[in-house]
């Protein structure tokens, strides 16, 4: 049972005290999942990597609530996941269910009424089955082909019987999963992108190429421009710098409203070349917008030339930082 408090303690404390308690149980929990992590996981692993299909994940209860985040994460991290609900299942989602796929089935006792439909259809047409219960000896994990015990660990809420710590390590243990599945699979930030292509997660994974000005838009002149006209071209490309070029079209400097200041004595006189600071920092296209950001913000500066790294070392663009803060990355 829970512990319960003293008349001289104050409400704050005793809240403070049960949730450290709760987190500590759960931690503790947690240590025990990390230990316990054997052969049969990777052997999940194995399985999971060797499916045409896609993997049914199923749990009803918090269990359920569970496998839908998991679905949710396999599915996001590049392994094709479906969440089926048991009850459900029964009344013709078994259909969802195709040789070929793979089922996980979540059950802290392993002996969820409601699971045994989906269990059956999977012994029938030989579809793999991969259990994760905390009893070793229960139907669930004795019919699976792959069976993961979850270890004995104590639940947080006092009482033993409310899903606390067993659901964490659920949690826990299908994040695992996910994470092993894709750095196997070498998932990638842009692979990530490409599954998460709205909101504020798609925005901080927006390249510099998805967001710069290129072409005509691109703030240009050569090094023996006269700097009126090198003034120009800064006013009408509206960004407030302009690029220097060499003989060779490459970006060898820029001008900015400080480089304007420090030679206002016979500015007009002088050319771009003249008054422009030498190797400006620079951007790759291929590189992520939030990157951009940072550079932009060390330097205290609004905007960025782009440069291929790996090309000519001409501008392909220039980006701005009102750019990155429509777009959400900011």
């Amino acid at each position: 049972m829970a512990p319960t408090s003293s008349p001289t303690e104050r409400p704050t404390e005793v809240f403070l005290a049960t949730a450290r308690r709760v987190i500590g149980i759960e931690a503790r929990g947690l240590d025990m999942l990390a230990n316990s992590i054997g052969d049969s996981f990777a052997e999940a692993v194995e399985r999971i990597l060797a499916v045409r299909g896609r993997v049914i994940v199923s749990g009803m209860g918090k269990s359920g609530h569970v496998a839908r985040k998991i679905a949710a994460t396999l599915a996001s991290t590049g392994t094709p996941a479906q969440y089926v609900h048991p009850a459900e299942a029964s009344h013709g989602d078994l259909g969802m269910i195709a040789e070929g796929d793979l089922v996980l089935i979540l059950s802290n006792s392993g002996e969820t009424p409601e699971l045994s439909d989906i269990i059956a259809h999977t012994r029938r047409y030989s579809i793999p089955l991969v259990g994760v219960a905390s009893r070793e000896g229960s139907t669930l994990l004795r019919q699976s082909d792959v069976a993961i015990v979850l270890p004995d660990a104590d639940e947080a809420c006092g009482t033993g019987v409310v899903p606390t710590t067993s659901t964490t390590m659920t949690l826990a243990l299908g994040d695992a999963l996910a994470v092993v599945l894709m750095e196997h699979r070498r998932f990638t930030a842009d692979h990530f992108r490409a599954f998460h292509p709205g909101g504020r997660l798609g925005a901080r994974l927006l390249k510099v190429a998805d967001l710069m000005h290129g072409g005509d838009a691109v703030p240009l002149v050569v090094a023996e421009t006269p700097m009126g006209e090198a003034l120009l071209e800064m006013s009408r490309k509206g960004f407030g710098v302009v690029g220097v070029t060499d003989a060779q079209s490459r970006l060898a400097g820029i001008i900015t409203d400080g480089d304007l200041r420090r030679n206002m004595a016979g500015l007009l006189d002088r050319t771009a070349g003249a008054v422009m600071t030498r190797a400006p920092r620079v951007v790759a296209p291929g590189a992520i917008a939030e990157t951009a950001v940072a550079i932009m913000k060390d330097r205290k500066i609004t905007c960025l030339f782009v440069v291929d790294p790996e090309g000519d070392g001409r501008a392909a663009g220039i980006l701005n930082i009102h750019d990155c803060l429509r777009a959400g990355v900011i």
